[in-house]
């Protein structure tokens, strides 16, 4: 680094100089040797050899040689000068890397996600706990308007949410539009295992197909399109009800529907106040005789 007070002491200046002008000195000795020998040689080829082809191969090999032997030269002259040069960019492009480290993977993961074509304006994403619909990209950030509370709602919370490209080169991307206008919607309802779940699930079953009936064969001919375009198998879009038992005292009936993108949330909401709007399948209760006269329940 160039020090202003160290330049500005006699014995300092003085061997900085020195050193300079000794290799300047080097240099034009070597170039005024280089051109001289060149010349000399050249007559020499010109004078003893005959053959054309041979001369002309001679002062291209000489040329070439010759040249070759100045730049050797150079770097011999000018070695710990470049040696200073060199450590002094590698100090520059370290501190310019790590000064600009977040805006270096925020371009890493806009190109990322560009090349893998992880979603597109208007797809529904989820990141880490980051979830919406997305309605702006750019080489920087990601801006989504966010969906929620939680993952398991549908709903706008008016919040809009700018997420660093960054987070794309290190975190996975959940897409829940992969297949565009309609899409296979999911949804969970808990019961105990003393409830009525086994109508529950009928009624479930039956509120599914009477939603979805109306659409059934245009998001058949979509999945079929999609399918046909991915080349997958074309998935079951029938609307199904199956059960999970997460605990020893409880079952999860899984609801999978076909829906509209942007209507999950409503299909999803009209099916559960059908199957809900007379009954809450819940068990019924025991008098207090009967739980007092059997030592199970107690």
């Amino acid at each position: 680094m160039f020090d202003p007070a160290a330049t500005s002491d006699p014995t300092t200046v003085q061997p900085f100089m020195s050193d300079w002008l000794e290799a300047l000195v080097s240099t034009a000795l070597l170039v005024l040797v280089v051109v001289i020998a060149r010349a000399a040689v050249g007559r020499a080829i010109k004078r003893g050899v005959a053959s054309h082809d041979l001369r002309r191969r001679w002062l291209v090999q000489t040329r070439n040689g010759l040249l070759l032997l100045l730049l050797l030269g150079l770097v011999i002259i000018w070695g710990s000068e470049l040696r200073t040069l060199a450590l002094s960019v590698v100090a520059i492009a370290v501190a310019f890397v790590v000064a600009t480290k977040e805006l270096i993977l925020c371009v890493s993961g806009s190109v990322l996600k560009t090349g893998a074509r992880s979603f597109t304006i208007g797809d529904r994403i989820q990141i880490k706990d980051i979830r919406g619909d997305v309605i702006d990209q750019n080489l920087l950030a990601t801006t989504i308007m966010e969906i929620g509370p939680g993952k398991l709602t549908h709903q706008r919370t008016g919040r809009v949410v700018v997420i660093p490209n960054a987070l794309f080169v290190s975190e996975p991307v959940i897409n829940e539009s992969y297949t565009h206008d309609f899409v296979l919607h999911v949804f969970t309802v808990p019961f105990k295992r003393e409830d009525d779940w086994r109508t529950a699930q009928r009624a479930l079953l039956a509120a599914a197909k009477h939603q979805c009936d109306p659409y059934l064969p245009e998001v058949r001919r979509h999945m079929k399109r999609i399918s046909e375009q991915q080349g997958l198998d074309t998935p079951s879009v029938e609307p199904r009800v199956t059960m999970q038992i997460p605990s020893a005292g409880e079952v999860h009936l899984i609801i999978r529907v076909p829906a509209q993108a942007p209507r999950r949330g409503y299909v999803e909401q009209a099916i559960l106040a059908e199957c809900f709007e007379h009954t809450d399948y819940a068990a019924p209760k025991q008098p207090e005789s009967a739980a007092a006269d059997n030592p199970d329940t107690i």
